[in-house]
């Protein structure tokens, strides 16, 4: 009878201990909430590209850059974490022409944990 509880309880434990390291590991990575233009937008050139993620960003390592329709960086200036808002990070365009532009970005959470992802927009 006290092995059977003593079983049910270090499962029990071991459950608990896996649920916790698993919640961890999702709040550790930071995602988009909002991007400015949007994916999939059809838009006046944009003066700059931000985005606002879930989290805060490590300004050394999050960045975002901007290609054209074949792949080539538009971007001259280096992209910034808001020094206000830890969660946003912008990038100065260019005037750009009209067409298909893909923005880049990688977020590296503030405790190291690193996501990347891209989207599209157009400009008329």
């Amino acid at each position: 009878m006290i092995n059977l509880s003593v079983s049910r309880s270090l499962r029990t434990v071991s459950g608990l201990v896996l649920c916790f390291a698993l919640s961890g590991v999702a709040i550790a990575h930071v995602f988009p909430r909002t991007q400015v233009p949007g994916a999939g937008a059809s838009v006046a050139p944009p003066p700059e590209v931000r985005i606002v993620f879930d989290g805060p960003l490590e300004p050394a390592f999050s960045s975002l850059t901007v290609t054209d329709a074949s792949g080539k960086q538009v971007n001259t200036a280096k992209s910034a974490v808001d020094a206000q808002d830890h969660n946003a990070i912008s990038l100065a365009l260019p005037a750009l022409q009209s067409g298909r532009y893909t923005v880049h970005w990688v977020a590296v959470a503030s405790d190291g944990h690193r996501t990347h992802g891209n989207y599209s927009f157009e400009v008329k």
